[in-house]
């Protein structure tokens, strides 16, 4: 099937409820204003059952000389898994293969909504490594966070809150105690200031604030995003921004001041999200993004750790729920020499970044 528009896409995405949001036809929208253009295709056996059909948007960034790279978060899309569909997989690829070099792509990266197994035999190649597909490579660069920690909020809410450590129960009731108030919020520019300061301080890049309120523009109406507010006396003090799809909500984005964060209104923010996601249905809530070691590692090294994600581990370890890391990410290249400059580049890049950390 050739290239189809985005209410196609999301009419076929209706068939497929547990979708990751980052292929959603929103997501795609929200890319196509800060430089990428977003390119859906469907392939499968079936053009009157969707769940018989394979999808994929595919993000496309244009750089010089007439080139791109594509990028495809969180895909393709299927029922059951097009991973383990070797018939499905290469009909889907043909399509994808077709339109990347029509616009002429040096490279595809695709991070697939998959996780690796929860236990791999010692001794034994990394899960990414043994089930990258034929035709691809192991990248050394993602793009989303690769480790995360994802809780469940399933069931009740006493049930959350006693997978939870102490400390961070204590930490959410001492919020409540100290008159910390948390309510949602359309305010972009108290977020957006915030979230600068919280950059400034823990040194990460911030979108600009037309990114922020555009993410909450399109995702907001159609009950897929909340902003969360928590104020100590009228003076807000910490935001966070989440996003749900289906049965999984995310935590993208959150910021504090640096007055008042002795209340903890981080850990009640954070409390008060879990409850809207379940609220609207959702089982999982994912933390997005943990430094990508082992849990031994990050257990024995959070404490005296500091720089990159150490610090929002320290934070995110508390709430109950269960580290994991995703399949890939896999490179599928088709200009190798462009390809080995992007990738000496990126891997300098990465190393002074470390560095500076």
């Amino acid at each position: 099937m050739p290239e189809i528009n985005a209410e196609e896409w999301e009419n076929f995405l209706l068939a497929f409820p547990e979708a990751h949001i980052l292929q959603t036809r929103q997501w795609g929208d929200l890319k196509s204003k800060y430089g990428w253009k977003a390119t859906r295709v469907i392939a499968g056996s079936s053009a009157t059952d969707p769940t018989q059909q394979f999808g994929v948007q595919i993000l496309f960034r244009s750089i010089p000389l007439g080139y791109s790279i594509g990028y495809i978060p969180k895909g393709p899309v299927d029922q059951k898994g097009s991973l383990d569909n070797k018939l499905a997989w290469e009909a889907l690829w043909r399509e994808i293969d077709s339109i990347c070099r029509h616009q002429r792509a040096i490279f595809l990266k695709i991070e697939p909504d998959l996780l690796q197994p929860e236990f791999v035999a010692a001794g034994s190649m990394n899960a990414s490594t043994r089930s990258t597909p034929a035709g691809f490579r192991v990248s050394e660069h993602s793009i989303q966070p690769p480790r995360t920690i994802l809780v469940d909020i399933g069931e009740e809410e006493s049930g959350i809150l006693g997978r939870m450590k102490q400390k961070t129960r204590y930490n959410i009731r001492l919020a409540q105690k100290k008159g910390i108030v948390v309510s949602t919020s359309a305010d972009l520019d108290t977020f957006h200031r915030l979230m600068r300061d919280t950059g400034q301080r823990d040194r990460f890049p911030v979108h600009s604030q037309a990114y922020y309120q555009n993410a909450y523009e399109i995702f907001h109406p159609i009950g897929q995003c909340e902003l969360f507010q928590a104020e100590y006396e009228g003076l807000p003090i910490a935001c966070l921004m989440a996003f749900a799809c289906g049965p999984r909500a995310w935590y993208f984005y959150g910021a504090s001041a640096d007055v008042h964060r002795d209340l903890m209104p981080a850990y009640l923010l954070q409390w008060e999200a879990m409850r809207w996601a379940r609220a609207r249905g959702c089982r999982i809530y994912d933390l997005w993004g943990v430094p990508d070691y082992e849990n031994e590692v990050l257990e024995s090294q959070f404490s005296n750790r500091s720089g990159g994600l150490w610090g929002v581990y320290r934070f995110k370890r508390g709430f109950g729920g269960q580290l994991r890391r995703a399949v890939g990410p896999w490179d599928r290249v088709y200009l190798p020499l462009l390809y080995n400059f992007y990738r000496i580049w990126t891997l300098l890049r990465s190393s002074r970044n470390e560095n500076a950390g």
